[in-house]
């Protein structure tokens, strides 16, 4: 697949701090990548590098194989501080000011307005819209232009459940459409929900990276009951069992390699047990996330 980005050796020292740390990473197209971390691990540090407002200390990257330039930063579209407009211009009035700043024709206006689903406010003043609205026409801003890449700070931060909901549908609609999208959060949800691969970073240093779907894999944990005696001494005599843990009232067991839900049950049923509870459970992003930060202290 074509790499959209390549990062090399980028590095940020502010003073003796080090916010970016020796990052190496590459980003192809179409994917929507999502870099994670906690808050002060250098997400938007990393993104204010690839956008040109912040000087690398050290190391390099290249958008499409090109050093930066202003040809090349055309084609990437940015929102990452939050969205600046005026508040008595109406959201259409905006846009076709920013159109001009970024001397782009403005003809692509009802487009994204449709596709940030604000075509029916677009007369409406800025100020009288909400935090998902302004977001939403921040994206919309952001597009006017075409991009080929959309890049996004913490596109949910300060929104409720719906407004969340609605960005992380407009960011699969945007990805649908082709574009390649890199996204900084620190909402698992957010990452697992939306991206393709994602990078944990922790203070500066990136710690691991890989593709979202690889999230779950490994050992199964199938967490069962049932209404027999000695159900712990049952559960250990089943040759898939690698441990068992006790948890909220259902005994918790770890599946060896190759084996599922569906091999216990099944050894359950030929042992007469049929049980009450029994829901097969996938490492979550949240569960891998903790594992790897506390892996790299």
């Amino acid at each position: 697949m074509e790499t959209v980005l390549s990062i090399k050796g980028l590095t940020k020292n502010f003073g003796r701090l080090c916010a970016v740390n020796n990052i190496n990473l590459n980003v192809s197209r179409g994917q929507v990548f999502g870099m994670l971390g906690p808050n002060g691990s250098g997400k938007t540090t990393t993104l204010g590098m690839l956008m040109g407002v912040v000087n690398p200390t050290a190391g390099e990257f290249s958008w499409f194989g090109e050093q930066p330039n202003n040809q090349v930063r055309k084609k990437i579209g940015a929102v990452l501080e939050h969205p600046i407009f005026y508040p008595y211009l109406s959201g259409q009035k905006n846009l076709e000011l920013n159109a001009m700043i970024k001397q782009c024709p403005p003809d692509n206006i009802p487009n994204v307005l449709e596709l940030v689903e604000l075509s029916g406010r677009r007369h409406d003043k800025y100020k009288t819209y909400s935090l998902g609205m302004k977001q939403r026409l921040a994206i919309a801003s952001a597009l006017l232009n075409e991009p080929t890449v959309l890049i996004l700070d913490e596109p949910t931060n300060g929104l409720d459940p719906m407004g969340i909901a609605e960005i992380r549908e407009l960011i699969k609609k945007i990805a649908a459409n082709g574009k390649t999208i890199i996204l900084a959060s620190h909402l698992l949800d957010e990452v697992q929900k939306v991206c393709t691969h994602f990078a944990v970073l922790k203070k500066g240093n990136m710690v691991h990276t890989g593709p979202v779907d690889d999230v779950g894999k490994g050992a199964e944990t199938v967490e069962v009951n049932a209404d027999v005696p000695n159900f712990n001494e049952l559960l250990m005599n089943f040759s898939g069992t690698s441990s068992i843990n006790r948890e909220n009232g259902f005994f918790q067991v770890t599946l060896r390699e190759d084996f599922h839900g569906k091999d216990l049950n099944k050894f359950l049923f030929e042992q007469g047990v049929v049980a009450n509870h029994l829901v097969t459970k996938k490492k979550s992003l949240e569960k891998m996330f903790l594992e790897i930060l506390s892996e790299a202290n």
